[in-house]
């Protein structure tokens, strides 16, 4: 249309070169392309006027645009038919650019949208049936073939198989599972055939609520945008106003004291109304600027990383504080037994017997019995401890009898095994239930740092399990690459003793560490730093389900999306979908960059139109100046909008 628009319009200044016609028949030859080009900001300003939204960019460009058609027919006018069909022609091609741009970000999303599965093939009475992944119930087994995608949640009940991640958590290194590990929805089987029973339902897996995420992410409007919706909302109406008073004061002025003519100096002054209109439109603004949020916001995703709305971006880029959990975001969450102690401190040899559930008591316990114990209490609980206990002893399908099973927040488990009492947990139970122990001089003790679990017996201590986490590879890079940003301060919080968690704040540079904290007491901490934290915002990352009360507290909260509860990545602001710690000055670089170039076109787009509103209102200015300061100012802007797309350091 914009290049038939184009021919059109050269045919009809030829025509006006060739022929001169009448003033009204070159109407007709122009209303030709300008109707081709303009019909469809005609629409949407008639719209806006029926609505009650009539100030609106197509309202202005109509207003300008028909005046400009209808100035020739004034006494000693000159016509501006060309002028007319050329600023509603470029008006469209920034409507082209803008439309470019923004496909551009729903592409760069669209491998979110990618992953949604389209069918799943369930075992169903004996042979397998093909469905729509949302007929599916938790509990069936689903098989996924090489080359398939992961429809749904589950745990692989049979086969082995490498994952294809690259959709979820942007890292193409490929992940290997086999009977017994989780697998997520959107991931791509490369090998074997699995066998999974799925663990939720297809509104609840990783994939819908990625989508969700996505679909949503826009809802939420950033400091930056509502000032320019506002913005817009006044400014509009102002600039009528202005337009009119341009239009009407002057000439009666000079025909009431300077004795000219009324048509002679009003279409003078008319021409410099509509100029001024068409200046005036806050195209630049009103595109650009939202459009440089999506574009980061899709950037983003292509990495992993999932915000949901500008706002956060924008309080991303203005970080101060940055908190961490440590169980699961600065280290990997995956918990190995280093040692076991009787309550003698003697350690027995594990001997391959099995523990037949008697309740006999012993003065000593040796490892076989206390992992025995810890794994039938902890065998109900999702922490990443308990997974750890019941790995070191998986064999606990045997006749003993569990009831009574009871989570102390912030101490440990208890619960009745063959009748016995027992309890696995921190020194707080212990001290709780009256159960004295001393510190454990163990060599092993001595030299693996961990977490101690400790084992009480109908009141009596039994012994403890020495639990030891690894920091993540890329955690010390996390913090340095913060501070290097001009982050002033990285703080960890962890429920963890201050022991562990002492070592492995010095392991990753954080500037302060607090430990042994309850979740109301993370909260706390928060709060405290939230009023020091002056005009700089707060971040708090974490996983856990326990974090989600200080996730939603923080100024903005993040998330570790692949290992994180539902809990926290509902709570979360921000969501990292590979649970890397280094993403987050990734997303920090990603919003600053992104809020740089918003403000660039604010700044820009400003500019320009206040330097040709002056001069269109001394009448300095020519209508392609105007066509310049809006539609040129618009695509320039969108243009740089784009840059927001990119990775902050990737070259275009």
């Amino acid at each position: 249309m914009i290049a038939v628009t184009t021919v059109l319009l050269a045919v009809a200044v030829v025509i006006e070169q060739r022929l001169q016609l009448p003033t009204w028949q070159l109407l007709l030859v122009y209303l030709v392309p300008y109707l081709l080009i303009g019909h469809d900001t005609l629409h949407e300003a008639a719209e806006g006027v029926a609505e009650g939204d009539a100030f609106n960019e197509h309202f202005l460009m109509s207003v300008a645009t028909i005046g400009a058609l209808l100035i020739g027919f004034l006494p000693g006018a000159e016509s501006q038919f060309p002028e007319a069909v050329a600023v509603m022609l470029f008006f469209q091609i920034g409507e082209l650019f803008e439309g470019y741009a923004e496909g551009r970000s729903r592409r760069s999303i669209a491998h979110l949208m990618d992953i949604r599965p389209e069918t799943a093939t369930v075992e169903r009475d004996g042979s397998p049936q093909t469905v729509a992944p949302e007929q599916v119930a938790v509990g069936e087994t689903i098989v996924v073939k090489p080359g398939e995608r992961v429809p749904l949640d589950g745990v692989v009940l049979s086969g082995a198989s490498s994952l294809n991640t690259v959709a979820l958590t942007g890292e193409s290194q490929p992940r290997p599972v086999g009977e017994g590990y989780e697998v997520l929805s959107g991931c791509v089987n490369l090998s074997g055939v699995l066998r999974i029973a799925v663990s939720k339902p297809y509104g609840e897996s990783t994939v819908a609520r990625i989508i969700e995420l996505v679909e949503h992410a826009g809802d939420k409007k950033s400091r930056s945008e509502t000032f320019i919706a506002r913005f817009a909302r006044v400014y509009t109406p102002v600039v009528v106003a202005v337009a009119v008073a341009i239009a009407v004061v002057p000439p009666l002025l000079l025909w009431a004291f300077g004795g000219q003519s009324l048509l002679s100096v009003l279409s003078v002054w008319l021409y410099r109304a509509l100029t001024f209109l068409v200046v005036s439109c806050p195209c630049a603004l009103v595109i650009s600027v939202p459009l440089s949020f999506v574009g980061g916001i899709g950037g983003a995703s292509r990495h992993g990383i999932l915000i949901k709305g500008s706002t956060f971006m924008d309080t991303l880029s203005r970080l101060g504080t940055v908190v961490f959990d440590k169980t699961g975001t600065l280290t990997q969450g995956e918990f190995r037994v280093n040692a076991v102690h009787g309550v003698s401190g003697e350690r027995r040899e594990e001997r391959g017997e099995r523990n037949d559930c008697s309740g006999e008591r012993r003065e000593e316990r040796g490892e076989r019995d206390l992992l025995h114990l810890a794994a039938h209490v902890e065998h109900f609980s999702t922490h990443p401890i308990a997974a750890s206990l019941r790995q070191a002893y998986p064999d606990v399908d045997d006749d003993c009898q569990v009831s009574d099973v009871e989570e102390v927040a912030g101490q440990g488990i208890r619960a009745r095994v063959n009748g016995q009492l027992v309890c696995v947990g921190n020194e707080r139970m212990m001290q709780a239930i009256g159960a004295s122990h001393s510190a454990c001089h163990e060599k092993e003790c001595e030299e693996h740092q961990g977490t101690v679990v400790h084992v009480s017996i109908d009141g009596q201590y039994a012994g403890h399990v020495v639990i030891a986490d690894r920091v993540k590879d890329d955690a010390p890079q996390a913090i340095s690459s913060l501070k290097s940003m001009g982050v002033a301060r990285t703080v960890m919080l962890t429920g963890d003793n201050p022991e562990v968690a002492g070592q492995v704040a010095r392991s990753v540079g954080v500037d302060e560490c607090h430990a042994g904290l309850l979740p109301a007491d993370k909260v706390e901490w928060v709060e405290r730093l939230l009023q020091q934290s002056g005009d700089r915002s707060l971040a708090f990352v974490g996983d856990g389900i326990n974090d989600a009360p200080v996730l939603a507290r923080a100024d903005v909260g993040i998330a570790m999306g692949a290992l994180g509860s539902d809990a926290a990545v509902e709570a979360a602001d921000v969501v990292i979908m590979d649970d890397r710690p280094s993403k987050v000055a990734l997303a920090v670089a990603i919003s600053r960059r992104t809020i740089a170039i918003a403000r660039q076109n604010v700044v820009f787009a400003i500019a320009v139109k206040l330097l040709v509103l002056v001069l269109a209102a001394l009448g300095l200015a020519t209508m392609w100046m105007a066509v310049f300061a809006d539609v040129g100012v618009t695509v320039l802007a969108v243009l740089n909008a784009m840059r927001a797309f990119a990775t902050p350091g990737q070259s275009r």
